[in-house]
């Protein structure tokens, strides 16, 4: 199978353990699961239930100070978009806080289309891409929606390129987690999409702009 970024010839390796089956790009170190071990919608949505995702759990709000912590002060954005914000838009009102005047969408929890029409100086997307089956087609998305000189942040676990390391890896073994990345992934992905990276912090957190 090819792959989903770039097109080259992946290699499988298998989970024996769980009996799942994975494909690893060498040529830009994607890393996604094969399609027929995909969860359904049901039971993906059931498990963002077992999310704890509150302004009354204190680390995960501290999580979403230092990921904006990372980027905001270089950008001070006026407008910002939380893609795939779950079913407690704590981000969303974080950004508020901070002066912006910030939307979210979510395909389970915030359905209504807020970004039809409009462009963003921010789009951030956490704990969202490791759920896709088509980031790419999802970054395109994404960029059709970002103004001049704005930014699209990224946060999502990084995975070492390793497929023994892999295998031991507790960020894989959510069920809805099936597409996994480097740094070097994203950075092939947004290159393709007319973006560029700007700066990651080399764990989970990666800002891009636009090459125009």
């Amino acid at each position: 199978m090819k792959c989903k970024i770039c097109h080259t010839q992946t290699v499988s390796f298998e989970d024996t353990q769980q009996k799942k089956a994975y494909l690893h790009c060498l040529a830009c170190e994607l890393i996604f699961l094969d399609k027929n071990f995909y969860v359904n919608l049901e039971d993906e949505k059931k498990q963002y239930g077992h999310h704890n995702n509150s302004f009354e759990e204190s680390g995960y709000v501290e999580m979403f100070e230092r990921f904006l912590d990372y980027f905001w002060e270089e950008l001070n954005p006026k407008t910002a978009l939380d893609f795939g914000c779950g079913p407690g838009p704590v981000l969303c009102e974080i950004m508020k806080k901070r002066g912006a005047a910030a939307e979210c969408y979510d395909k389970f929890y915030q359905t209504k289309e807020v970004y039809k029409n409009k462009k963003y100086d921010l789009i951030t997307s956490t704990e969202v891409f490791e759920h896709l089956a088509n980031p790419k087609e999802t970054l395109e998305h994404l960029a059709n929606h970002l103004a001049p000189n704005g930014v699209i942040a990224i946060m999502t676990l990084f995975h070492t390129n390793k497929q023994d390391e892999f295998l031991k890896w507790w960020y894989r073994r959510d069920p809805t987690h099936i597409t996994f990345f480097t740094p070097k992934s994203i950075g092939v992905m947004a290159k393709k999409c007319g973006l560029r990276v700007i700066k990651h912090d080399s764990k989970r957190v990666v800002v891009l702009a636009s090459t125009t």
